[in-house]
């Protein structure tokens, strides 16, 4: 009977998790419109739209680029920050070498939401505020579906309908909330992320594949999801040539898997030559070349990054930077105390890569180990969150005893901790590797938004919270967040440097 109820639970979750989503939504965009009533912007110049560099012939039937109104100048002057070149991209395409350091996928949606259902808007209010209005229905939409994802990943991975709407929750009110409600590709690249890992998790790896190439599309970090079919491949590879003793299945696996990877991060390269094709295609002399076309390997992002914005190995170590450090020393704690507290209960995982996780543990409905569902493909689950197997089996008085005292004997293990179960062990691999690179290549105060996509943070924050040993940290954490949704909002939306 708890079993039959338990999807209606998970349902009932998710609806209370979806209004939890649109009223922190609601909540930034009131606090934006109050800071920005009550002060002045420090900076007003992204107000001002130039014409495209690019002639374009305009038919005279065309509908207005702006049109003096309250409501469509309230909307352009709302664009603050990276903001300004995601709708310049949306309106004149890639003009200049710099802008080719934001991602494609974001301006798409844009064009494609402004060109048909916002389109009848365009008398009224204005073409360019009308992509104003839809960049940000797109990132407040993406926002909310990236939420619904998260609890449906953690109820796979964690395996504790509670534990994962508490994380989910955290996650609605993120610190890094002011850039999920403005024009930026964090929304996105949330999604399609944290979405991409539902697919696999739930077996459907190519549909996992498409989400992962389009998270590619929105942010650079985008191609190092293809570590989670990496580590699923490497798993199974192992499991097919060692424990099965199947030399062509392992090929198999480590093909396919091959093909998956190059799959994901073959529109960030498609990008980069387009970039290449219109940047360095058609110069004749060396001359006129820019300095990374005549690389062996032409790479316009690092490029961009480096020259432009300073970005490179410890060039951020600088006394002057300190402030950026203390503000991004909050999500880096907490990232390096979610990693070390992993390591620390589950060692074996990290000095075999997962290889020593139990067997109850390679079995899971995760399938982030086990070739159970590629040796049985007919066999599937009743549900999208991999719960049980469909197939019939006469209840046994000696089997629910066997249950029982695997439940028992389960409950004191580690694995039995939601957190620290060997299916996180990808996830915690992942957000080290981001979590590294925030420190010590990027600029540092960018961190708070960089990792705030990274699930094992609100797990591990959702695992605080619920100890008795830990209750001040649920304080502690709550009011981190509630100080940075403020503080983002007064300091983003004015055109403050924040992160």
């Amino acid at each position: 009977m708890a079993k039959a109820m338990e999807p209606s639970s998970k349902s009932r979750k998710e609806s209370i998790l979806i209004k939890y989503a649109v009223v922190s939504r609601l909540l930034v965009l009131f606090l934006t419109i109050l800071w920005r009533s009550f002060l002045q912007p420090y900076d007003t110049s992204a107000a001002l739209n130039p014409p495209c560099l690019r002639h374009r012939d305009v038919p005279e039937d065309s509908p207005p680029l702006l049109v003096a109104n309250p409501l469509s100048k309230t909307l352009e002057n709302s664009v603050v920050w990276d903001s300004v070149y995601f709708l310049r991209i949306t309106e004149c395409g890639y003009e200049y070498e710099q802008i080719y350091a934001f991602l494609p996928l974001l301006p798409f949606f844009i064009s494609l939401l402004s060109r048909t259902v916002f389109a009848p808007l365009v008398p009224l209010i204005g073409l360019r505020a009308v992509m104003v209005l839809s960049g940000y229905v797109v990132t407040n939409l993406a926002f909310v579906l990236a939420a619904i994802y998260l609890f449906r990943v953690s109820v796979i991975i964690l395996k504790d309908t509670e534990a994962s709407f508490r994380a989910s929750v955290i996650f609605c009110f993120n610190p890094a909330s002011i850039f999920y409600s403005s024009i930026y590709s964090e929304s996105l690249y949330a999604l399609f992320s944290i979405g991409g890992v539902y697919h696999l998790l739930s077996g459907a790896s190519n549909v996992a594949v498409l989400w992962f190439a389009l998270s590619g599309c929105a942010r650079s970090n985008g191609i190092l999801n293809a570590g989670y079919i990496c580590f699923q491949t490497m798993h199974r590879a192992y499991e097919a040539l060692y424990l099965r003793r199947r030399v062509c299945l392992s090929v198999q696996v480590l093909i396919t898997g091959f093909i998956r990877c190059v799959c994901i991060c073959l529109p960030f390269v498609a990008f980069q030559a387009y970039g290449y094709y219109n940047i360095c295609h058609g110069h004749k002399l060396d001359d006129e070349l820019r300095p990374w076309c005549k690389a062996k390997v032409p790479l316009l992002y690092n490029f961009i990054q480096s020259h432009y914005w300073g970005v490179g190995f410890l060039r951020y170590f600088q006394f002057k930077q300190l402030p950026n450090f203390l503000l991004a020393s909050p999500i880096l704690s907490l990232a390096v105390c979610s990693i070390v507290s992993y390591m620390k209960t589950r060692p074996e995982l990290f000095t075999s890569l997962g290889f020593q996780a139990t067997e109850k543990e390679k079995s899971s409905s995760a399938r982030l180990y086990s070739l159970k569902d590629v040796l049985e493909p007919d066999v599937i689950t009743s549900s999208n969150e991999g719960k049980s197997d469909i197939r019939q089996r006469k209840p046994s008085k000696k089997k629910d005893v066997t249950v029982t005292n695997n439940a028992a004997e389960k409950s004191n293990s580690p694995e039995a901790s939601g957190y620290f179960s060997a299916d996180v062990f990808p996830f915690v691999v992942h957000l080290g590797l981001m979590a590294a690179t925030a420190f010590f290549i990027m600029h540092v105060q960018v961190a708070t938004r960089f990792l705030s996509a990274s699930p094992p943070l609100y797990w591990f924050a959702s695992h605080l919270i619920s100890s008795p040993k830990h209750s001040k940290w649920g304080y502690l954490m709550w009011s981190y967040c509630a100080a940075y949704i403020l503080l983002g909002s007064l300091l983003f939306s004015n055109f403050y440097p924040f992160t």
